[in-house]
C-alpha cells in the first residue's frame, strides 16, 4: 500500500503531528510508504512531491505550520483537474490519499471520492472549528488559547490609558474563537456572526463599563456584522473556492465608538498569529489520534470518511456529511454569555 498525504488551506498548529502520527503507525504497524504532496491540492496536480518516511516526520510534534506546505488550490476549477489528479496519483503508484484540512480541502476530497472513485480519507483541521461533524478540530485550541493571552495583556494598557481596545479575531463565518477567548479574557463585549449586533447597544456597554470605572475590552469575530450593515471586507477579490477576505469590522468599529461615545478606541487586529507557533497540548492530542485513526480507515479501506471527535471517541462519518453544512454558535450558547457585557 502506498498512502499520498497532503494539507490544505490556512495553516494551523498540529498539521505536523497529523503527518507524524499517520507516517508513525503506517511504517511501523502497517509496512506502507508514504509520500507527501506539496502546497495542498497544488501537489498532485502538479506533480510536485516530498518522500515521507519515518526520518521525516522526526521531531515535527511541537512544530506549527505543516512541513508539506499549504495553499487554498482548488482543483475542481483548475484545468482537467480531476484526470490531471488521477494521472498524479496513477503514476505515483498512491492507492489512497489522506487530506487534511478544512470545509474547502475536503469538500473537494468528498467529490473525488463519490463522483470520481479517488480513495480518500480526511482529516479536520481548522481554527475556526465550523465542520459540524466533529465535536473539536484541532488548532482551535491553540488559537484560543493565543487570543486569550493578547486580550489578558490588552486589559492592563486599557486600564492604564482608560480607552477602549477592540479586539478583532478570526473565524469567518463561526464565531467559536471569540465566543471562547473573549469569555475566558474577560472581555465585556463580544461578537459574533450568528448574531448582527446593535452599534448603539455595543456603545451603551461601552459606556456603562466607563461608569463603572473600568475601561472595556470588545472582542470581534472578523465576519461579524452590524444590524444596518455588511460584512466589512479586505477587498473584494475572491480566492479559489468563492470567499471574500474578511478583516476590517475592528477598525469600523472602533471609529463609531469614538464618534459615538467620546471615549479614545484603539484596535487590534490578532490576524495570522492566530495560526502560527507550537500546538498546544490539547491540539498535539486531538491531531496525534486523528492520525492514527485516519491510517486505520485506509487499512480497513474505509474510503470516502473523516475521523471525528464526539465525546471523547474518535469515529468515522462521511466526508460529504461533515462538510455539508458549518457548525456555528447556538444562540442560547450566545445568550449564556451575555450577563458580562457591559
Amino acid at each position: 500500500m502506498r498512502v499520498g498525504v497532503l494539507t490544505g488551506g490556512g495553516d494551523c498548529p498540529g498539521l505536523n503531528a497529523v503527518i507524524r502520527a499517520v507516517v508513525r503507525k503506517g511504517v511501523q504497524e502497517y509496512a506502507y510508504e508514504f509520500i507527501g504532496y506539496r502546497d495542498g491540492w497544488r501537489g498532485p496536480l502538479e506533480g510536485d512531491t516530498i518522500p515521507l518516511d519515518i526520518p521525516a516526520v522526526r521531531g515535527i510534534l511541537p512544530r506549527g505550520g505543516t512541513i508539506l506546505g499549504s495553499s487554498r488550490t482548488n482543483p475542481l476549477k483548475a484545468e482537467n483537474g480531476i484526470r490531471r489528479i488521477k494521472d498524479t496519483l496513477a503514476k505515483d503508484e498512491v492507492d489512497a490519499l489522506i487530506a487534511i484540512g478544512g470545509e474547502d480541502t475536503l469538500g473537494v476530497a468528498a467529490r473525488l471520492h463519490d463522483e470520481y472513485g479517488i480513495n480518500c480519507v480526511g482529516v479536520p483541521k481548522t481554527i475556526d472549528n465550523d465542520l459540524s461533524a466533529t465535536d473539536y478540530t484541532f488548532g482551535f485550541n491553540t488559537a484560543v488559547g493565543i487570543a486569550t493571552e493578547a486580550i489578558d495583556r490588552l486589559h492592563t494598557t486599557a486600564e492604564s490609558h482608560m480607552r477602549v481596545l477592540v479586539v478583532e479575531v478570526m473565524g469567518r463565518h463561526a464565531g467559536w474563537i471569540a465566543l471562547h477567548s473573549g469569555l475566558a479574557g474577560g472581555a465585556n463585549v463580544i461578537l459574533i456572526p450568528e448574531q448582527r449586533f446593535d452599534v448603539d447597544q455595543v456603545c451603551a456597554w461601552v459606556t456603562s463599563r466607563f461608569k463603572a470605572s473600568y475601561a472595556p475590552i470588545v472582542v470581534v469575530a472578523e465576519g461579524a456584522m452590524p444590524k444596518d450593515g455588511d460584512a466589512v471586507l479586505k477587498d473584494g477579490t475572491l480566492d479559489s473556492f468563492g470567499h471574500v477576505r474578511l478583516s476590517g469590522v475592528g477598525e469600523w468599529l472602533a471609529k463609531e465608538i469614538e464618534r459615538r461615545t467620546g471615549k479614545e478606541a484603539r484596535t487590534t487586529v490578532l490576524g495570522h498569529v492566530q495560526r502560527g507557533g507550537t500546538p498546544s497540548a490539547f491540539d498535539r492530542w486531538l491531531a496525534t489520534r486523528f492520525g492514527l485513526h485516519a491510517i486505520d480507515a485506509v487499512r480497513d479501506g474505509d474510503f470516502g470518511k473523516m475521523v471525528a471527535l464526539q465525546g471523547t471517541d474518535i469515529v468515522r462519518v462521511p466526508i460529504a456529511e461533515a462538510t455539508a453544512k458549518l457548525k456555528t454558535v447556538d444562540p442560547k450558547l450566545y445568550e449564556e454569555v451575555g450577563v458580562f457585557f457591559g
